[in-house]
């Protein structure tokens, strides 16, 4: 497996498709969200792709200051249902924050977590902020790391 961290320019046509294309399986067809996923974000994102044998099977965003939030927000995390259960969510949220951390030299990250992996957002450090509220008419909680 391979992790890839790309700005969007970076990202080839055929990555950016792939991308899109998990995105819509997971948070359209799996979570049945009409909203629209495309938010004009993309563009000033980090994006982290997981490979394996050439498919994108893991993909997260890392959005910058001020784009969402005051601080850096991680969000549009997604796996291949067919790779999940093997502690592969837990990695790609870490290296994003590992990224912001190390990289971009920012300690506080805010996220939009939906409620059901509050437990598992916690488990990095990430406290609850605001909500329970509906994002995209699913639960979430706003939570900061510090």
């Amino acid at each position: 497996m391979e992790w890839i961290f790309k700005s969007f320019d970076e990202l080839t046509n055929e990555e950016l498709y792939a991308v899109l294309k998990l995105r819509f399986e997971v948070f359209v067809i799996e979570q049945n969200c009409l909203e629209t996923d495309p938010d004009d974000k993309d563009q000033k994102c980090m994006h982290l792709i997981l490979e394996d044998d050439g498919k994108i099977i893991g993909y997260a965003r890392i959005l910058p200051p001020n784009l969402s939030y005051d601080e850096p927000s991680i969000g549009r995390i997604v796996l291949d249902k067919t790779y999940r259960g093997k502690g592969l969510g837990r990695e790609i949220v870490q290296k994003c924050i590992d990224f912001i951390h190390n990289i971009m030299k920012i300690q506080k990250i805010r996220i939009s977590g939906q409620a059901y992996l509050l437990d598992f957002y916690k488990s990095f450090g990430f406290v609850v902020t605001e909500g329970p509220y509906l994002e995209d008419k699913i639960p979430h909680y706003q939570m900061l790391l510090s």
